[in-house]
């Protein structure tokens, strides 16, 4: 699809350089992770990082691309094979927690360390985050045509409430030293977000050619 998030590369020092990143930033703050350590991390010269990144702002930019690329990735094969709102719903919240809950290190740097950038750097995190959204408000679109989701449901609204839910939640998870796992909310996030988001009354129908049509 037109404009989805690509991995920039697929060399090994590259994704070495990616991952010593996450590892040197999650334990020292991106202010203090300085390339000459995250250079020592992945076992390189410090002048190879500058054969990849222009500079530090570049490898934290680029880590979020790269880990983000993938984790979309996953998510969409995931969705492909849910026909449902609801599953697919509980597909995203599911991916999301276990994506973080597998790597602590990186839900530092999502959760912390990006939110501590100036407001240039925050543009280009966002414009890499767009797709992310786009994802939700693709089953939220879903959902109302398949008449799971009220017709009325404001989509912007929605998808500001589901991200920032399981973002809140990650976020306050991280903050208390990640002592419990996030994969144990999903369900508790699921409900809350489908209470929310369903239809009152009995269920729309809906024709097969709707749900085709949006799919293409």
């Amino acid at each position: 699809m037109k404009g989805r998030l690509t991995l920039k590369d697929k060399r090994p020092k590259y994704k070495k350089i990616i991952e010593a990143a996450v590892k040197v930033i999650a334990e020292n703050g991106y202010h203090a992770a300085q390339v000459s350590k995250i250079a020592k991390q992945a076992g390189v010269a410090d002048g190879t990082i500058y054969l990849y990144f222009k500079n530090k702002e570049d490898i934290l930019i680029s880590l979020f691309k790269e880990k983000m690329g993938i984790h979309i990735e996953k998510i969409r094969e995931k969705l492909e094979g849910k026909r449902s709102a609801s599953e697919k719903l509980y597909t995203l919240i599911e991916s999301h927690f276990t994506q973080l809950d597998q790597d602590h290190d990186y839900a530092i740097v999502t959760q912390l360390e990006l939110r501590q950038t100036n407001r240039e750097l925050r543009l280009k995190i966002n414009q890499i985050l767009k797709e992310y959204l786009d994802v939700i408000d693709e089953i939220i679109e879903y959902g109302k045509i398949t008449g799971e989701f009220r017709a009325d449901l404001d989509k912007r609204l929605a998808r500001q409430i589901i991200f920032g839910t399981i973002d809140e939640i990650v976020t306050t998870w991280v903050m208390n030293d990640q002592k419990y796992q996030l994969i144990d909310l999903v369900e508790k996030v699921y409900e809350l977000f489908m209470n929310g988001f369903q239809k009152r009354d009995t269920q729309a129908s809906f024709s097969q050619t709707d749900v085709t049509s949006f799919q293409q």
